[in-house]
């Protein structure tokens, strides 16, 4: 690869942080209690080296901690390595910390060129492009407001505008797809597709997959500071979610049954009910009766409820609900919509529901599941209760695959 065509070159990169054990708060308590404050050294990245092409997509994937995000805020400069050097041309725009330069008292307008002066642009040039700005973010009716009088969604929908209307040569971009409503989603979906197309190197941290799929050309896994496998999107995103996979059962093997067992710290504020019935565990397992987390779009998905019982209930109702990342609902029913009998629950068991040729479209999806008396009194409603893959190697996008034909006429 010429030189030229190197649009970032990472070499040799290493980077570790003080996580201080039990760091006192005051000058007084650290000269008393000097023993509190004890740090250890956690090396985050062990030397990774990676180049990425101009006009280059690359995708960073990775379980939480494992060193893709601060890969990211090495290249952007918010911080340094302590080892190896990185090397990045052209003028860079990072979708990180949107609206980090923003004040609260200054107008979206005045906001705009403060915001696009940080990213290196002339007045003359933020002249030429504010209209296509204040389009993209659709806030024209409050861009002359302060932004403290912006909802939260308002700030980053306008944030992302002003990101994304740099005319950068690399895009840094890291979990903020999530921005605005489904609709204003799709269209910065949009956008960055048609910035690569445009010739723009683009680095993407996310756990969605499928956008990854969709948008580069090239994965890096890493994992544990080390570069474990890149290469084409679909490849690497397999092999990281068998890996998953095995993670997870070697967990489910690992967890002690319970049956009296309180939700844990990850659960609070995900569950609520009267608690007659506890749901305990939930499992996911393939046509071949496998367990595990990882399917391909049109596959059937086994999903088992196991229960405890501390109160017997009449006219209990199941249901489950399916949620993409941003939170939107892809499906949900319950045992009352689906006319199934009535069901007294006496004793701890197991419910079971197969689901048949689920044609959700690649990406992660959470599972919600839900017992209830009667009318829709709560019992048990774990939200998030659960989590599957889904794998697709067609080149749609959305949500769910609809069954179509065509018939086209020469």
């Amino acid at each position: 690869m010429a030189e030229n065509d190197i649009a970032i070159e990472v070499r040799n990169v290493t980077k570790s942080f003080k996580v201080y054990l039990d760091k006192g708060a005051q000058l007084k308590e650290r000269l008393l209690f000097r023993k509190r404050s004890r740090y250890e050294e956690r090396k985050v990245l062990r030397g990774i080296s990676f180049d990425v092409k101009r006009g280059e997509a690359i995708g960073l994937i990775g379980h939480n901690g494992c060193g893709k995000s601060t890969t990211l805020k090495l290249l952007t400069r918010i911080m340094y390595p302590d080892e190896g050097t990185i090397k990045l041309k052209g003028r860079v725009s990072s979708l990180i910390e949107l609206g980090a330069g923003f004040h609260p008292d200054m107008s979206g307008r005045e906001n705009i060129y403060t915001n696009a002066a940080i990213f290196g642009l002339t007045k003359k040039e933020i002249d030429a492009r504010i209209n296509e700005i204040v389009e993209f973010s659709e806030l024209a009716e409050f861009i002359d407001n302060p932004v403290r009088t912006y909802s939260s969604g308002m700030y980053m929908r306008l944030a992302f505008s002003v990101a994304i209307n740099v005319d950068a040569d690399v895009l840094l971009i890291d979990e903020i797809l999530a921005v605005g409503d489904a609709n204003f989603q799709t269209k910065c979906f949009n956008k960055l597709k048609e910035i690569k197309a445009q010739g723009t190197t683009i680095v993407i941290v996310s756990h969605a997959l499928g956008q990854i799929e969709q948008i580069c050309d090239r994965a890096i896994w890493i994992h544990e500071g080390l570069i474990r496998a890149e290469g084409p999107p679909k490849e690497i995103d397999l092999e990281y979610l068998d890996y998953m996979s095995r993670k997870m059962q070697e967990k489910n093997k690992s967890e002690e049954d319970s049956s009296d067992s309180e939700p844990s710290e990850d659960e609070a504020g995900k569950r609520w009910g009267s608690g007659e019935v506890r749901i305990r565990k939930v499992r996911s397992f393939s046509a071949d009766g496998s367990e595990q987390n990882v399917f391909r779009t049109g596959e059937d998905i086994r999903l088992t409820i196991d229960y405890t019982v501390k109160k017997p209930v009449k006219d209990a109702v199941f249901g489950f609900g399916v949620f993409d990342m941003n939170g939107v609902q892809c499906y949900g029913t319950n045992t009352r919509i689906d006319k199934q009998p009535d069901i007294n629950i006496s004793e701890s068991g197991t419910a079971e529901i197969l689901l048949r040729n689920v044609e959700l479209l690649g990406g992660e999806y959470n599972i919600d599941i839900a017992i209830e008396q009667g009318e829709g009194i709560p019992i048990d409603y774990f939200r998030q209760a659960y989590r599957i893959q889904i794998i697709s190697a067609l080149g749609d996008v959305g949500v769910s695959r609809i069954e179509h034909t065509w018939n086209l006429k020469r």
